[in-house]
């Protein structure tokens, strides 16, 4: 069956930072009323990855600190004044969500915050649901790893099938391949979605369109090795660090869905 999110953007946001350790609530195209959780710094990005599309901007590297992760202990604290706090006004939210602004499994304690958060849940909102938005480049990593399987929603990027797509649009660090990262996905056993950022354009003068037949045809058959869960489909709703990117029409994206569909994989649009 495929999933509709309909969100109608009136305004296109400039990239932005996350100033708080604690977020919102906001309402995501693709998880509903989202309380977010930033690991990383509050003033810069802080990723292994440096997607053209991201809307936190590009990653400065140069901007790198030497204890970038907020500590267990004050997420914890942040994370749990919130909570009671939106008990009290009884605002339940529907996720809490690790996102912010950058790759939040490189965060050390990583294990450690998310059993705090499943505990914080289950004593204030025992409802709501935990989602991680990942790139997935800590996903091998067995402490990450038992994190990611102990969470209701556990995200995971995959833009593309093709390297060559992948090193334009993600820019990932040095040895990161399609191949490998299937491996992994497929160790999860069907315990994980897949999302994936579709669009167009061009940055730096290389072309982007992940949309092509080729494209489609490599990224189905990954799917069906991998066999997720469920697999979410978006395109571009805000501002992005690249000025040249396109986003991708509802039409198409519904025609890619209808693909996934025919491999008997449940598949969630945010248009």
């Amino acid at each position: 069956m495929v999933y509709f999110v309909l969100k109608f953007i009136i305004v296109i946001m400039a990239t932005f930072l996350f100033d708080e350790i604690i977020f919102g609530p906001i309402q995501s195209r693709r998880l509903g009323v989202s309380l977010g959780i930033n690991l990383l710094p509050n003033d810069y990005k802080f990723c292994n990855f440096d997607c053209v599309y991201c809307e936190c901007g590009y990653t400065l590297k140069d901007k790198y600190k030497k204890h970038p992760f907020h500590a267990r202990e004050i997420v914890r604290a942040k994370l749990e004044d919130t909570l009671y706090n939106m008990q009290q006004k009884n605002t339940p939210p529907d996720v809490i969500t690790f996102a912010g602004n950058g790759e939040p499994t490189l965060h050390p304690d990583f294990e450690a915050i998310i059993e705090d958060t499943i505990s914080l849940r289950n004593q204030i909102f025992p409802k709501a649901k935990i989602a991680v938005l990942s790139n997935a480049t800590m996903a091998h990593k067995e402490s990450v790893k038992r994190a990611l399987l102990r969470v209701d929603e556990n995200i995971l990027k995959l833009d593309s099938a093709l390297d060559s797509t992948i090193a334009v649009v993600n820019r990932p660090p040095a040895g990161f391949t399609s191949a490998k990262l299937a491996e992994v996905f497929k160790s999860y056993e069907g315990r994980l979605v897949i999302q994936t950022m579709f669009l167009k354009g061009s940055h730096n003068g290389e072309i982007i369109d992940n949309t092509t037949d080729v494209e489609i045809k490599a990224w189905l058959n990954l799917l069906q090795d991998i066999q997720p869960r469920l697999v979410m489909i978006y395109t571009i709703a805000r501002d992005t660090p690249g000025k040249d990117l396109e986003r991708i029409s509802p039409e198409k994206l519904k025609e890619i869905a209808s693909k996934v569909e025919r491999l008997g994989i449940k598949i969630q649009v945010s248009v």
